[in-house]
């Protein structure tokens, strides 16, 4: 299933707490480094649906950093270990 497509110029529905646009986000991600693009990954991964995350994200990217996205997950990260796990046991990362 593709992911959704998020207009630049648009809030996606998952940013109902911060005034981001999707370009704002793609910004935030590609612009930002360290702590502060983990914390926004973090809160992609928490907020999206696993579908949606696609269009801001690659999976080598999340897998990568998964260690330390992974404390700042919190009821998701039941869903995203699995997802990441069973990925890595296919040979998709």
């Amino acid at each position: 299933m593709k992911p959704r497509v998020f207009p630049d110029n648009q809030s996606p529905y998952f940013s109902w707490d911060r005034p981001l646009t999707a370009g704002d986000i793609r910004r935030k991600l590609r612009d930002d480094s360290g702590p502060e693009k983990i914390r926004t990954m973090a809160w992609i991964l928490r907020e999206a649906t696993p579908r949606d995350v696609w269009a801001f994200m690659a999976l080598q990217e999340v897998a990568a950093d998964f260690d330390k996205i992974e404390p700042m997950l919190g009821r998701t990260k039941p869903l995203w270990r699995y997802l990441i796990r069973t990925w890595r046991e296919l040979g998709a990362i």
